[in-house]
């Protein structure tokens, strides 16, 4: 395994996606949710479907209508209806930051639908992670808008997303599931049109900033399977956290965002607590290896 090299992927994969996220933002100042969530459908979908048929896969797999994959299908609805109508309120770097709890979400929705066993330490660690999500938007304070729950709801959004492909049939492959998962989109988007009495044809906006954005998205997932497959996981997943710090960057250079100390304090807390949740999920891996090898049973 090249840890260096699925590390560096890792970090590009991640510059992938807070520069489409920044695309995303600039889109929402001239396009609805509802329109940027039907390009963008059509658009992931017509790069994954083509790929998938390049690799010879199944468009339409008997087990596409599988309850984990319609799980799946609607845990990235929800995530991407929230996070982009986040993104077109509020900050770029606080909308990044919550985001970035989202290990921690998987973890206890892992300890709470799934029967995994959490221990102390990281349960401690999920509960100071959140705090620092409760840092950010600061419910009760002067500084609290009803907007930063969205990311919020992402959060647990994409933890169903992910705990969903789990159990994902392994006759679906991976660029059917994100093909579907972008097709998802597309009626998401139609319908949010209709409610909110949008015409369905979009308005002249950047086609540019539509192209790159698609471009940087595909990118980063693309570097993030690369990264999981030339290094270990567990070395590579805490790279993840880079993602915030292209965020913060593109917010301050690009839309003039002046994060406060409350975001930056919130924001270490998650990275820490993450980090430390990977690292120790890494050791009792490893714990659970060595004395499955010696021939006891491994600990819980």
């Amino acid at each position: 395994m090249d840890n260096l090299r699925g590390a560096l992927l890792m970090v590009l994969a991640m510059a992938g996606f807070a520069i489409e996220d920044s695309f995303v933002k600039y889109l929402s100042l001239t396009l609805s949710v509802g329109h940027i969530l039907m390009l963008f459908g059509l658009g992931g979908t017509a790069v994954f479907a083509t790929i998938a048929l390049v690799s010879r896969d199944r468009l339409f797999p008997r087990d596409a209508l599988r309850a984990p994959l319609l799980l799946r299908n609607l845990g990235e609805l929800l995530a991407a209806l929230s996070f982009v109508t986040a993104l077109s309120l509020a900050d770029l770097s606080v909308v990044s930051a919550i985001l970035q709890a989202q290990p921690l979400a998987i973890t206890l929705a892992a300890a709470l639908f799934l029967g995994e066993t959490v221990g102390w330490r990281r349960w401690s660690a999920i509960a100071i992670g959140f705090a620092g999500v409760l840092l950010i938007i600061r419910p009760g304070l002067s500084g609290f808008t009803p907007v930063s729950l969205l990311p919020v709801i992402a959060v647990f959004a994409l933890a169903l997303r992910d705990l969903a492909t789990r159990f994902t049939p392994a006759t679906v492959t991976s660029r059917i599931i994100s093909a579907y998962g972008f097709a998802t989109l597309v009626p998401a988007g139609v319908g949010l049109c209709l409610v909110t009495g949008e015409p369905l044809m979009p308005p002249d906006f950047p086609l540019w900033a539509f192209v790159l954005g698609i471009g940087f998205g595909c990118a980063g997932y693309y570097g993030v399977v690369a990264a999981m497959r030339v290094g270990e996981v567990s070395f590579v997943s805490p790279f993840r956290y880079s993602r915030l710090l292209f965020a913060l960057i593109l917010g301050i250079v690009v839309f003039a965002e002046r994060p406060d100390l409350f975001t930056y304090l919130g924001s270490a807390l998650i990275i820490g607590s993450g980090i430390y949740t990977i690292l120790r999920e890494r050791r009792l891996a490893r714990r659970g290896r060595t004395r499955i090898a010696g021939g006891t049973a491994p600990l819980s």
